[in-house]
């Protein structure tokens, strides 16, 4: 029988508040039939507003879930109200065989782990690869030298007649020119506010033109330009090389979706280094990132850290056990310290928007210019659209005009608030 979850456990994996409500309603057997829990996994059928039940099924190790409803939030509010259900009373699912469905799920995971560990592990022609990334380079170069001229072109022109959708055009050369990253910044030019268009187009035209003298800038700077227009880098090869173990406290998760992506962020901190670290994780359509980690807990294993002049981007390699708890509140900084921190982050990699950062001793306010984390000293503006305004009145309510300590990502454009812990020092997600 596996270990109990703790309820604040299986709410930490929540994408939201309303996934949290909607799950507590379905945590009780009631709505719930032919439940079992078996070879690492929970299933169950969840009565629905249809005649055909939900099928609901948890893999415990990764964790990973898979359920029939619409839902496109990962994990949905049946798996997370049938992970609620057990961790609740380990008697109200008992063991057993898993039924065929599940068992054909957990087939088809293993079978996937299984290639993807040969794929890793089947010998590469360094020559067919040097060559690839040859004109993998030549593509971008290209792209970026045009980038250079269009930027160039639109100055020229005025800024402030500049049509929706222009950049549109542009963005698709750079798909083209093998530069995902660089397309995407291309692509959100359209959209900005016109009072930030020239700040932008500066970063670009900075970027572009690195991007044309790569060979000669110094290694980590040029890893960090790589990075920044989305030349991919090989997970087997950062895993092959150094890599940094200590115990991680999660920090914090966050998914984000689109018609083509959920992209889920997960915030570490090393205990003993104090390193911070990014993971990400990504499902298509239908599928939930298969990366979970618990915000509030520590993990102990490696990590393998992306290059670049400000390494933060990791993948994660051997784990030693499974998170445990930790019930104490993370070290923090005070207002003033976050801003000289990005300040140090931009000097290195002026392309940066925003660093992780541990507020201690902040109080959530509310004044006419928007919410503000203030240390009494200095005070940081909640950038616009980070948080869900219900989650602000909640950081708030657990304040309760007291000092607490909130983790999130210090920029330009403000503060992006992701956890917060109160006096009593349980994390409370802020999504």
């Amino acid at each position: 029988m596996e270990e109990r979850w703790s309820t604040e456990h299986v709410l930490s994996l929540a994408p939201d508040q309303p996934s949290r409500k909607a799950a507590g309603k379905l945590s009780a057997p009631t709505p719930w039939s032919a439940t079992g829990q078996g070879e690492g996994a929970l299933w169950g059928l969840c009565a629905g507003s249809g005649s055909t039940p939900y099928r609901t099924v948890v893999e415990l190790t990764t964790p990973a879930y898979k359920c029939s409803c619409p839902s496109r939030k990962f994990p949905c509010k049946h798996a997370l109200g049938l992970l609620l259900l057990w961790s609740g009373d380990l008697l109200a699912i008992t063991a057993t065989e898993p039924p065929d469905w599940v068992a054909e799920w957990l087939s088809s995971r293993q079978q996937t782990v299984e290639r993807r560990a040969a794929a890793t592990t089947a010998p590469a022609d360094p020559a067919a690869a040097a060559r690839r990334a040859a004109r993998r380079t030549t593509r971008i170069a290209a792209g970026a030298a045009e980038l250079r001229l269009r930027l160039a072109d639109r100055v020229r022109h005025g800024l402030a007649d500049e049509p929706p959708g222009d950049w549109d055009e542009v963005a698709a050369r750079m798909v083209d020119a093998q530069a995902p990253r660089l397309a995407a910044q291309v692509r959100e030019l359209s959209h900005l506010p016109s009072q930030e268009r020239l700040a932008e187009y500066a970063l670009l035209h900075l970027l572009a033109g690195a991007v044309g003298r790569a060979d000669q800038l110094p290694e980590e700077l040029a890893a960090t330009v790589r990075h920044r227009v989305g030349v991919p880098t090989d997970t087997a090869e950062l895993l092959s090389g150094p890599t940094v173990r200590d115990r991680w406290l999660v920090l914090g998760s966050r998914d984000t979706a689109d018609d083509r992506l959920t992209t889920r962020r997960i915030w570490l901190r090393g205990a003993k280094t104090g390193r911070p670290a990014l993971l990400l994780a990504f499902g298509g359509p239908g599928r939930a990132p298969e990366l979970a980690l618990p915000v509030g807990r520590l993990l102990e294993a490696d990590l393998a850290f992306h290059p670049g002049v400000r390494p933060l981007r990791a993948v994660l390699g051997s784990r030693y056990g499974e998170p445990e708890p930790d019930a104490s509140v993370p070290d923090g900084v005070t207002a003033g310290e976050a801003v000289a921190e990005y300040g140090r982050a931009v000097a290195e990699d002026p392309w940066v928007e925003s660093w992780p950062t541990v507020l201690s001793g902040v109080v959530p306010v509310l004044g006419s210019d928007g919410w503000r984390l203030t240390d009494g000293q200095h005070s940081l503006p909640v950038r616009a659209g980070s948080c869900p305004e219900p989650a602000l009145w909640r950081l708030a309510a657990v304040s309760a005009g007291h000092p607490l300590t909130v983790f999130g990502e210090s920029g330009h454009r403000g503060f992006a608030p992701i956890t917060a812990w109160p006096t009593n020092g349980r994390a409370t997600p802020l999504t």
